[in-house]
């Protein structure tokens, strides 16, 4: 059994058991967390794809911890006037333990 799932405007597909690195969500470590956009659910003898979401189908996961990702960096360079710049960026990620998926049924 699997679902796609949407969160922080990205889609993931997730099954029980799973760790998934997602956006940043303000929760905290050790609590659970449920989500409800809910794209596909796929269980052994059918698949329910939502319009766009599946109603009343959740996915249950447990924070496990806040963390931030590699840093990200960018060099800005303009032609003949001798300007650059170089800027870095390291973006919040919350770990997550799916623990259950509940079907629309």
């Amino acid at each position: 059994m699997f679902a796609i799932i949407r969160s922080g405007g990205k889609q993931y597909r997730v099954h029980e058991g799973l760790h998934i690195d997602v956006d940043s969500i303000d929760v905290e470590e050790g609590s659970t967390v449920t989500i409800e956009d809910v794209l596909v659910v796929e269980d052994d003898d059918s698949t329910t794809v939502g319009t766009p979401l599946v109603t009343g189908a959740s996915v249950t996961a447990t924070v496990l911890e806040h963390q931030r990702a590699k840093k990200v960096t960018f060099f800005h360079y303009k032609n003949k006037t001798r300007q650059k710049r170089t800027r870095g960026h390291r973006q919040n990620r919350t770990l997550l333990q799916i623990n259950s998926i509940a079907t629309g049924s």
